[in-house]
């Protein structure tokens, strides 16, 4: 029996399939990697899945169908020395007739010199290699490494298989809890799966301080499971894939004008443990990019409540927030300016530095006068309208640009109609 020292989670890490509970989308009867399993044919992979969903058992599993030594390295405490001196275990191996599994927990981790170092001893064939990762691989991995190996999905585990591992931890007498008896009703039990959404070992974690703290009697009460929850976080990775898909969420919604839905992502990243700063400045860029002149008070409003939070903190702040997003999610929609810049910002691009226009030139001395600068500027508030008709703003080689089309939206609705009316007064101006 493994030491009492061993955490549960280590304890009762599944020895077969068997006991491999979720997945079955890849490790079910007749799925290729079940297949591959079974049949004992080695392939490198990438396992790419939220925390707890088993990428760390399934590359032991794997390793233990062909009878293959795993190796394991940390992308976070490894380093060059240490691929090259499993290299030479992996060359001991082979020379016994052993294969050699690397797997490499939170590869994202690893710069493009650490995946480069042992690249060519798994195309080689002298290691197999096995990452685990939450981030997308096809942006935190070289694209030589994607290309020999084979990436599978892991999805967070649906609440029927933590169930299963919950129970199996709890009736498994040789390394689970079975010699306990602790007596935990189905519906906190049930309790434990919805707060650990997916998790499997944050299920068991919480479990085994569960059974420490249910006393001699082992009794486990709504209270005990309100005192080891209270407090715990939902799952929010800061800085990894769904830090990202959650404020995406939040941002088509405010885009989509869904307040309701906006409020909903704005509350999970908060109760995740989001810095409200973060989201503040993010509810900047929304007002910025999705709203723009169409309603030009949903740029005030998301920098008061960036204002707010800064000066007050939570929950003061967080609720400033709130109103900002409930009032960009309702806001008249426009882009328009957004996709100006980006228009303008090309033909910069393009067209590269061209001089600016003698008359559009600033001239302060009579030398610069003397060149011209400023020579024929027309000032607009002495025109007609205050608007100089016919004038041409752009440098002289390139022809005039409309990059800014506002929609038929709030306050751009109206911008439009200058635009229209102003664009009259230039046609005038060139019959003359």
């Amino acid at each position: 029996m493994a030491t009492n020292f061993e955490p549960l989670a280590a304890r009762i890490r599944p020895a077969t399939l068997e006991e491999f509970f979720g997945q079955e989308h890849i490790v079910a009867p007749g799925k290729p990697l079940r297949k591959a399993i079974e049949q004992g044919k080695l392939h490198s992979m990438i396992l790419w899945g939220p925390p707890g969903t088993g990428k760390t058992t399934l590359a032991h599993l794997i390793a233990k169908s062909v009878n293959a030594q795993i190796e394991i390295l940390s992308a976070v405490s490894s380093g060059i020395k240490d691929i090259r001196e499993l290299v030479e275990k992996a060359k001991k191996n082979q020379t016994e007739g052993l294969a050699t599994v690397l797997f490499v927990d939170e590869v994202h981790r690893f710069n493009k010199a650490q995946q480069d170092a042992f690249l060519p001893h798994v195309e080689s064939g002298l290691l197999t290699f096995i990452g685990a990762t939450t981030e997308n691989p096809s942006f935190e991995l070289n694209k030589a490494l994607l290309s020999r190996t084979r990436v599978y999905i892991l999805k967070s585990l649906d609440s029927d298989a933590v169930m299963k591992v919950i129970d199996h931890a709890l009736n498994d007498k040789e390394r689970g809890l079975g010699n306990l008896n602790l007596d935990f009703p189905e519906n906190l039990r049930q309790k434990l799966v919805d707060f650990t959404q997916g998790d499997a070992r944050n299920a068991l974690n919480f479990l085994e301080i569960i059974s420490k703290l249910a006393g001699e009697k082992g009794v486990v009460t709504e209270a005990l499971m309100e005192d080891v929850l209270t407090g715990g976080m939902r799952r929010f990775d800061k800085g990894g894939e769904d830090f990202y898909n959650q404020i995406s969420a939040l941002h088509k919604s405010v885009r989509g004008s869904a307040p309701d839905a906006s409020l909903y992502w704005l509350a999970r990243m908060l109760d995740g443990g989001c810095d409200p700063l973060y989201i503040a400045r993010r509810v900047v860029r929304m007002a910025i990019e999705d709203i723009g002149n169409a309603d030009p008070r949903a740029l005030e409003i998301a920098l008061a409540a960036w204002d707010t939070q800064e000066r007050l903190g939570s929950p003061e702040g967080e609720l400033a927030i709130a109103q900002a997003v409930a009032y960009l999610a309702v806001a008249p929609k426009s882009n328009a300016v957004y996709m100006a810049f980006k228009a303008a910002k090309a033909d910069v691009e393009k067209y590269g530095s061209m001089e600016v226009p003698l008359h559009l030139r600033n001239a302060p001395t009579d030398f610069m006068k003397g060149l011209d600068y400023g020579k024929a500027y027309r000032y607009a508030h002495d025109e007609p309208e205050a608007y100089a008709a016919g004038e041409n703003y752009f440098p002289d080689k390139m022809s005039k640009r409309q990059y800014y089309f506002p929609t038929p939206r709030g306050l751009e609705a109206k911008i439009a109609e200058k635009l229209e009316h102003l664009k009259g007064l230039d046609k005038k101006f060139t019959k003359h």
